[in-house]
């Protein structure tokens, strides 16, 4: 029978030595916190991604001061980690796609031989943009077709985060073989073999971000306009759309999925009577396909996540490229530059600072 347990190998401390700390890291570095069942293995799985700065195993979520290994599921605190992670290099939906390959989203109970309530999983925002971020991570993880059950990670605000003992920092490192038996006997390395075989090589951060709801859901959220032009591939009026004339600094994202598709920098006046841009911003969530309806041969744009019908690509642009997309602005949705770190896009400001 498997006994070795996450908190096992070192006698624990005596008196606590957790601080809380705050939720942002330096200058140039951010922090995400996440509860993924042990810590141990939560820390060495994040600090194995490109852009990660450190990780920091502790303990989060409760209502209890200073908690200690013996003390903090009873304060109702989970095992967490703190992830400062360079912003330039790694972006949190990144951060969070991760995360969440490296874990069951579906076990309320704990996680893999690690059971109870201190063993929840969840993500734990610090302010709107990251629960936003959180939420479409979430979804997108339930919509993604990998598991029968619900996905249950919780989705906490941010109170506090508590330093666990020094032994429990950098375990794998500082008890390789223990670690290693502790990790495969837990079942946690088996199911995430068995879950995301199919994606290996795929990269490390490919969890899905964007995801598309259900038809019941779409008629829900969508107008019949929008309904119509991104799920039956229909052409609104020229002229008589929502964004031709826009002229507001910003992006625009699938009005399904969420997904950035072009900024406000890219669009241009093309006379055709609808919003047009030179290039993606995102190019990643754009994909195309010949379009022989109408008597004729067109290159259909759709999204690639939410596989919207956003509009065709002609090939007689301004732009270094030569090209010309055409998009519907129902399938789209402006977030303007100042809602763009509120609605969770705050990446996206440095397109519009002044250059120096």
């Amino acid at each position: 029978m498997f006994t070795l347990s996450c908190q096992g190998g070192n006698p624990p401390l005596t008196e606590g030595e957790g601080k809380m700390t705050g939720i942002s890291g330096t200058e140039n570095t951010e922090v995400a916190t996440l509860a993924g069942g042990c810590f141990w293995c939560v820390a060495s799985d994040m600090k194995k991604l490109p852009g990660v700065i450190r990780v920091v195993s502790g303990y989060a979520g409760g209502s209890g001061k200073n908690p200690t290994y013996e003390t903090y599921t009873a304060q109702g605190h989970l095992e967490a980690v703190q992830v400062h992670y360079d912003p330039q290099a790694v972006i949190y939906e990144q951060i969070l796609g991760y995360f969440l390959k490296h874990i069951d989203p579906t076990d309320a109970g704990g996680q893999f031989a690690d059971r109870g309530p201190g063993y929840r999983s969840a993500v734990f925002y610090s302010d709107e943009a990251e629960r936003k971020i959180a939420a479409r991570a979430l979804r997108a993880m339930a919509e993604s077709g990998k598991f029968t059950k619900p996905v249950v990670t919780e989705l906490k605000p941010f109170t506090g985060f508590y330093p666990a003992e020094d032994y429990h920092q950098d375990y794998d490192e500082k008890n390789p073989l223990r670690y290693r038996t502790y990790r495969n006997g837990s079942g946690r390395e088996g199911f995430l073999r068995e879950v995301w075989k199919k994606d290996q090589g795929a990269g490390p951060a490919s969890a899905p971000l964007y995801g598309k709801p259900d038809e019941e859901t779409l008629k829900k959220t969508l107008s019949p306009r929008q309904y119509d032009v991104t799920q039956k591939n229909a052409t609104e009026p020229p002229f008589q759309n929502e964004y031709v004339h826009n002229r507001q600094e910003g992006i625009y994202v699938d009005v399904v999925s969420g997904e950035p598709l072009f900024s406000s920098l890219d669009k241009y006046d093309s006379g055709t009577g609808w919003p047009s841009f030179m290039r993606p911003l995102e190019p990643g969530n754009i994909s195309t396909k010949e379009d022989r309806s109408f008597l004729t041969t067109r290159t259909e744009v759709r999204s690639k996540h939410a596989d919207s019908h956003l509009g065709h690509v002609f090939p007689d642009g301004p732009g270094p490229a030569g090209l010309r997309y055409c998009m519907n602005s129902a399938a789209l949705r402006f977030i303007s530059k100042e809602d763009l770190k509120k609605e969770g896009f705050g990446r996206y400001l440095k397109l519009f600072s002044p250059k120096e």
